[in-house]
């Protein structure tokens, strides 16, 4: 449990920044075959690397502030439920919306209540134009998720090194980067 008052509420959920203190949550969570079945390759983590993350998360608080990944709670009753992000894609300039939870918090709507929460945040208080979401060709329920909490589908997307199912969140509908389609396009723009 943590001491510290939450970095953000909603209405059922509290998230809090993630500490060493968080570890064992952690490994329990990427322990379990459910909750990782669409994660990367599928395969649960080991202890090592949940340690690295560890490592890893809270500095990216300071270096990117107002992006990171927050350990979730349930207010009523303090249980861990999983995780939230709101953080770069590696090698990319996309912020992507993220979630992870446990089996038990599954089918509660905690994912879609998170999920939204940092999408308003992002768009809100961090002035973001585009927001995206990133889901296994064939988890249904988190491309569901994603939906629900605003973000459209947008197709295919290469992300983590495999082809994605690509959704995104504008906050203004008028604004979309236009990019070049080929060559002769680019051209066209000098």
């Amino acid at each position: 449990m943590s001491a510290a008052a939450p970095w953000l509420t909603t209405r059922r959920l509290a998230l809090h920044e993630i500490t060493d203190a968080h570890a064992n949550e952690l490994y329990e969570l990427d322990s379990d075959p459910r909750v990782m079945r669409y994660i990367g390759s599928g395969r649960l983590s080991t202890r090592e690397q949940v340690d690295a993350a560890i490592r890893r998360v809270p500095r990216a608080y300071g270096r990117y502030p107002g992006l990171g990944t927050w350990r979730a709670t349930r207010r009523d009753n303090g249980d861990f439920i999983g995780w939230f992000a709101l953080k770069y894609i590696p090698r990319s300039a996309e912020v992507e919306v993220g979630y992870r939870l446990r089996y038990a918090a599954w089918g509660r709507g905690y994912a879609t209540e998170g999920a939204s929460a940092l999408v308003r945040y992002g768009f809100i208080d961090l002035g973001l134009y585009r927001i995206i979401g990133v889901t296994h060709p064939d988890n249904a329920a988190s491309q569901r998720v994603l939906q629900k909490a605003g973000l459209a589908d947008a197709g295919w997307g290469r992300y983590y090194e495999r082809r994605l199912r690509l959704f995104e969140a504008v906050r203004n509908g008028a604004w979309r980067p236009q990019w070049p389609q080929d060559a002769a396009a680019a051209r066209a723009l000098r």
